[in-house]
């Protein structure tokens, strides 16, 4: 009997070029740094791309690949696929994704201006017009007729090695700022000759690319293109050219995706991979306009993180296909839960990029804040059973608690849980508030929930002392105890007027009009943001200087805030010291130790957290074989409680 599906237009197939894709959601690129420094392909590679396949994803496209190993490299630890010596591994690639009904895609792409110099090979980048970036190279060469033949031959001789490795599709990589995105742009297109000016002469050294491509590849094989509906950066590409070069680009490609922003600049790149502060499916409302012009498949991307909402969005005809990629690597089972109307098992993502961009960003192997499996599936697509079966008790019931709970019964331990809240979640409980959490409000109640349906023994309200840990008699024992604030020995700390940074996020305390916000990492930055939001004026101050604030984030996560902070008028002072709190303020010294005062009405203390120290010492002899994870082993973040705990549990 046929089932009744939950999301009928999310897994009907869809015909593209000549191929049938079996559902509408396609695992867009992200760089893995999976492959060897010279950018060959390793079993690590092959095992994480046929992860993706796994999923049930009707489309796994491989992260991006530059045409030109010399010049045109953009992110460290891309694949190399610019000679033949790479065929094999291609082929390895290509085998792993049809094995489970995947069809596979490669993103082709030219860093042009955006080339990472560290990985420059020439003097100069190519670009079409002298326009620098601000961390990119410093010579730029505008494009000549050699150097726009020499780019064409490299996408020509790239594509073809993906069809002779057996790939079904290339993507061509036009948006984000990269150099066919450099061509379209008016801000970075500024030629006299007839490849700049209009948007028909900006349009057609990428479209000599795409027909170069199509006739190189022929009529059977696929070419997929990312464009930009809006480069967002002031006189960049609009959707009105976006339009245009599409109505041309229709006649050599077979479906196009659809984002926004400039990756290749800081200002811009958190609307490419927008972090948490964003909305979701933003970047929708281009794929619509776009659909109203032309006759191929459109597909669209931008935070997607739940099939509800792709199918949502497939049902108005807004899009015809959906790309997700940070969703699917925190959980490879979203599609899978999604077919068995399942949807509350699968783990939401953080949008926090500490593990995707953050990592691959920098060259290093791909991982998942949330899913600590990701990047190492060659050694943990199947967490094994145990050996030697042990009782376990774990002392704390946060997120590296849970993890640690959740990875010990799949491996068949006996797991008991003790945590002195009358829930689970530990400080998430309390960090998850603020407006612009819900992703992370998300996570915390799919973490609760598969943690109390994971088999283990949960034990509330229960502080674990020595004569706790003795009358439970472990084999094992892992302290997740967390971490606390910390309070540095300020004069006037106890005054009616001072508040905690959780007090007030959570509204346990309220804050008046004019606030001062004492600490300058994330927590206070994120605080004043949601305060200023509401309407209230808003001071920063911290010892360190103002350009390092939040220096902990994430790149692309910080411009963001940063860009947030602004915008709402937050004030941010740096290098001066807190001395004491006041009934109508703080004082503070410089560094050259001139004393200033900081006007409020509540002054609010974000001075970050410490270990939980005390019930490490009292519980940590106590056992032979005791771990100590997250918090209170180094107060991080959900990355690191993740991580410490699931590298501890899946040894045991």
């Amino acid at each position: 009997m046929k089932m009744q599906l939950k999301y009928p237009h999310v897994f009907s197939p869809i015909k593209i070029g000549g191929m049938t894709i079996k559902n509408r959601i396609q695992y867009t690129p992200m760089v893995s740094c999976l492959s060897t420094a010279k950018g060959e392909v390793t079993t690590e590679y092959v095992d994480f791309v046929e992860a993706q396949a796994k999923t049930g994803a009707g489309i796994v496209t491989i992260g991006e690949t530059c045409v030109n190993m010399t010049n045109s490299v953009a992110v460290p630890g891309e694949l190399d696929v610019t000679t033949d010596d790479c065929l094999p591994g291609l082929v390895r690639l290509a085998e792993a994704a049809h094995r489970h009904g995947a069809k596979l895609s490669l993103e082709l792409c030219h860093g042009g201006r955006g080339a990472y110099p560290p990985l420059l090979k020439t003097k100069y980048a190519l670009a079409p017009s002298n326009v620098p970036l601000p961390q990119g190279p410093r010579h730029i060469k505008e494009m000549d007729r050699e150097d726009m033949d020499e780019v064409i031959s490299d996408y020509c001789d790239c594509a073809e090695r993906c069809k002779k490795a057996g790939l079904d599709f290339v993507l061509i990589h036009g948006a984000h700022g990269n150099l066919i995105g450099q061509f379209l742009s008016p801000a970075t297109n500024r030629r006299s000759d007839h490849y700049g000016g209009s948007v028909e002469n900006r349009m057609r050294f990428p479209l000599e690319i795409l027909m170069a491509v199509r006739e190189r590849v022929g009529p059977n094989f696929g070419i997929d293109m990312r464009l930009c509906g809006d480069e967002i950066i002031p006189d960049g590409m609009k959707l009105p050219d976006a339009v245009a070069f599409l109505k041309e680009a229709r006649r050599y490609i077979d479906c196009v995706q659809m984002s926004r922003g400039l990756i290749v600049h800081p200002d811009y790149a958190f609307y490419v991979i927008p972090p948490y502060y964003n909305d979701y499916c933003h970047n929708v409302k281009y794929a619509e306009e776009v659909k109203k012009h032309i006759d191929i498949p459109v597909s669209v991307v931008g935070s997607i993180s739940r099939i509800s909402d792709a199918e949502e969005i497939l049902a108005a005809g807004k899009a015809d296909f959906i790309g997700m990629a940070r969703a699917v690597l925190a959980d490879h089972d979203i599609i899978k839960n999604a077919f068995l109307g399942e949807e509350e098992k699968t783990r939401p993502c953080l949008r926090c990029m500490e593990g995707c961009c953050k990592n691959a960003g920098n060259g290093y192997p791909i991982r998942c804040a949330v899913n600590p499996v990701i990047g190492r599936e060659t050694k943990y697509a199947y967490i094994p059973r145990a050996d030697v079966k042990k009782k376990v008790m774990v002392v704390g019931g946060g997120p590296a608690g849970m993890m640690a709970a959740q990875t010990l019964t799949k491996r068949g331990h006996k797991v008991v849980l003790y945590e002195k809240r009358d829930r689970l979640g530990g400080m998430m409980n309390d960090i998850c508030a603020l407006s612009f959490k819900e992703d992370l409000r998300r996570y915390l109640a799919w973490n609760v929930r598969t943690t109390e349906a994971c088999g283990a023994e949960i034990i509330l309200n229960a502080e674990v002392t020595a004569e706790t840990v003795e009358k439970e008699n472990p084999d094992t024992l892992f302290i997740a105890a967390g971490g606390d604030p910390a309070q540095p020995p300020i004069p006037g700390t106890d005054g009616k007027n001072i508040r905690h940074v959780i007090d007030v996020d959570n509204k346990r305390a309220e804050a008046g009009q004019k606030v001062v916000v004492c600490g300058g990492g994330v927590s206070g930055l994120e605080c004043a943001l949601e305060l200023a939001m509401e309407g209230r004026e808003v001071t920063v101050i911290d010892i360190i200087p103002a350009e390092r604030f939040a220096g902990e984030m994430v790149v692309i996560t910080r411009n963001n805030l940063m860009s947030l902070l602004k915008k709402h008028n937050v004030r941010m002072t740096g290098g001066v010291r807190v001395t004491r709190f006041t009934e109508s303020g703080v004082t503070a010294v410089n560094s050259e130790m001139k004393e200033l005062f900081f006007e409020a009405d509540t002054v609010i203390t974000a001075f970050g957290m410490k270990p939980n120290t005390d019930t490490v010492s009292e519980l940590s002899l106590l056992v032979p074989e005791t771990h100590i994870i997250g918090d209170c082993d180094k107060t991080a973040n959900i990355y690191y409680a993740n991580h410490s705990a699931f590298n501890r549990a899946v040894e045991i």
